[in-house]
This record gives C-alpha cells, structure tokens and sequence, in this order.
C-alpha cells in the first residue's frame, strides 16, 4: 500500500497502477521530502513529477504545500490513476498529463520550475534520461532543484551543460540525486 507521508493529506492512501510502475517507498519519500524542505524549495514552489506512475512524489509535494504541481507520464491508465488519485486527495493546483516525458519536456513553460522530479523506470537508457535534463533544465529557476531517482547500481546522471550533482543518497536499492545550477563562469 502506497501513501502520503505528512502534510495536508499525510497517510491518505494512492492508487497505483497494475504494471509498469515502481511507487518510490514511503521511506525514501519520507527522507527525500524532508531533505527538500530543509533545503527550502517544496513549500509554494511549482513542481514537476516526470515519470509520474501513480503520482506519489508530486503528490507528496502538493500534500507539503507545493502552489501547482504537473504529473507526467506517457502511460494512459497511469495518467488516469493520476488523476483519481487527486480527486480522491482532494489537492488543488495538481494537474496531468499523458505524454511521454522527452515531448513535455520540449513544451515552453508559463513560468519556471522550482523543482524538477525525475524518477523513470529503470528501464529508461542513460542517455534517454540525459536528453530529458537537457531538455528540461532551462525551464528550472535559477535557484530550483533537479531530483533524480534511480537504481543503486545506475552511474550519476548525466547533468546538462551548466548543473552539477551536489548529492548522493542511498536507500536500500535506490539512490537519489539533487542536482543544481553551478556557478556562472565568469
């Protein structure tokens, strides 16, 4: 059983999809949200879950107090699980989209991420998941935030031009990236 960890609808439960997906675990949703907040960057930020499955990370944000978030994944019956999941939740300002990631990602924004959550089956290549920084990376704020989820055993994500990896965290079978924009040559 998946659910929310804390915040608005903390220990509600989500639905998720039969196959195709891996739900991050309360655990590591747990330990990664708090990690976010104590880097100030959930708390009235726009958000966007790539990879979504059932929603649980962008929902986990929008529960903490996120302003908007976006749900993306190419799956139809995860969009749709994506979708009750918000109804059922209750949270405003969520929205879903069926579409595979590489496309959103190339849509121009309204207005810039604050933080960027990438949590794509293992399945999904290194360099599929690079193209997918660098196509996103320029709609994050300048202060904002890429999140990245992968298997213990995948290399460091290959950051876009001008982000650099700042940490590293194990839990279990999975590892989670933050990354961030360096600094400005100068």
């Amino acid at each position: 059983m998946t659910r929310i960890v804390s915040g608005a609808a903390g220990g509600r439960t989500l639905q998720v999809p039969k196959r195709g997906t891996r739900p991050t675990s309360e655990r590591v949703r747990e330990a990664l949200f708090s990690r976010l907040e104590h880097l100030g960057v959930v708390t009235d930020a726009r958000v966007l879950d790539l990879y979504a499955g059932s929603g649980a990370l962008g929902l986990e944000a929008a529960s903490r107090g996120a302003r908007a978030v976006t749900l993306v994944d190419a799956s139809r019956e995860a969009a749709e699980v994506c979708r009750r999941n918000v109804t059922a939740l209750g949270l405003r300002d969520v929205t879903v989209v069926a579409e595979r990631a590489e496309r959103f990602v190339q849509r121009p924004v309204v207005a810039p991420w604050d933080l960027v959550l990438v949590d794509p089956p293992y399945d999904v290549t290194e360099d599929d998941l690079s193209a997918v920084l660098a196509g996103v990376a320029p709609s994050v704020a300048a202060d904002g935030a890429l999140v990245v989820e992968r298997s213990s055993r995948s290399p460091e994500p290959g950051w876009p031009d001008g982000w650099e990896g700042v940490e590293r965290r194990v839990y279990g079978e999975t590892v989670v990236w933050f990354g961030e924009q360096g600094p400005d040559p100068a």
